[in-house]
């Protein structure tokens, strides 16, 4: 039993794809950030390629992928659902962006339109998937107040870290781009440590008692109610030791906060190239600390079914 890689991928990949379409649509079509064909070719095309992998990732999460369509119908009540239309009407305005942008040298206007519009799509597509997990009332790691907000600081500072190491690539970044990205991943790590903190105090006041609706005594389970794992106790039953989750917990820090601020913050102190190193080190460690981050936040989560197991 473990958290399925498809899922982690997709958060990491698709968050910090969000994220950096997002800064290029606003800060490209409204001229903060002047057109040029081969940091728009690059910038673009990781964004969108990091969104792309990361949704066909997610399909192998299906146990029957051939029918993803069929998810799309149900909108109405489905936040899985409104991800997959959000994540697919975003890159109707990306490609049009995309176009304007980086194949006709344009900002302003109709492309500055549609770089809004993506960015906007990105943002909704990203708080669709943080309600995915925080509409789990069963799941009380995720159903708090952390959760969606977590999901939006962490899209901004993967994006807005891979932004930077993309503008300071082609030579066009900025000390003030540098310290707002420092700025948020402090803002990533202080939001992370608040929600730990918050998981390890929770009091989760379901008993198996409570759940069988017995009293009496202690309610144990004699066996299992099946013999086959299934799909809950696979994804939200994975049990991790605590000597193990501290360890992760700091390789987490290190990776995606603690060594991406310092690297951000040397850059201050040097010149181009070294500040283009530094920035895209910093975005790659980022990149590999949030995937530590993700399995995390799959693997502590407890769903309350777990009580008929006797856990």
């Amino acid at each position: 039993m473990h958290p399925a890689f498809s899922v982690v991928f997709f958060t990491t990949a698709t968050g910090a794809g969000y994220g950096l379409l997002a800064l290029l649509g606003v800060l490209g079509g409204l001229g903060f950030v002047e057109p040029d064909f081969w940091l728009g070719l690059v910038g673009i095309g990781l964004a969108l390629g990091l969104i792309a992998a990361g949704l066909l990732s997610s399909t192998g999460h299906l146990g029957r992928p051939e029918r993803a369509w069929r998810a799309f119908s149900q909108w109405r009540s489905s936040w899985l659902s409104r991800e997959g239309v959000a994540s697919v009407a975003t890159f109707i305005p990306a490609g049009l962006f995309g176009i304007g942008w980086v194949f006709l040298g344009r900002n302003g206007g109709w492309v500055a339109i549609a770089g809004v519009l993506a960015a906007l799509g990105a943002v909704t597509t990203v708080c669709t998937t943080g309600m995915i997990y925080a509409s789990l009332k069963p799941i009380a790691q995720w159903h708090s107040r952390f959760t969606l907000p977590g999901y939006l600081i962490f899209s901004a500072m993967t994006g807005g870290v891979l932004f930077n190491a993309v503008l300071q690539g082609f030579g066009g970044g900025s000390r003030a781009v540098l310290a707002f990205m420092l700025v948020l991943t402090l803002l990533g790590w202080g939001w992370k440590l608040a929600t730990w903190r918050h998981n390890d105090e929770l009091e989760i006041p379901t008993t198996a008692n409570t759940a069988t609706g017995l009293a009496g005594g202690t309610v144990r389970s004699l066996e299992w109610p099946h013999n086959e794992e299934n799909y809950l106790l696979k994804e939200m039953g994975f049990r991790i030791a605590r000597k193990h989750a501290a360890k992760l917990r700091q390789i987490t820090q290190v990776l995606a906060f603690a060594l991406p601020a310092l690297l951000l913050a040397g850059a201050f102190v040097l010149t181009w190239p070294a500040v283009a190193v530094l920035s895209v080190i910093a975005a790659l460690l980022q990149l590999a600390g949030m995937l530590v981050e993700r399995w995390l936040f799959f693997a502590e989560a407890k769903h309350t079914v777990t009580l008929y197991y006797g856990r």
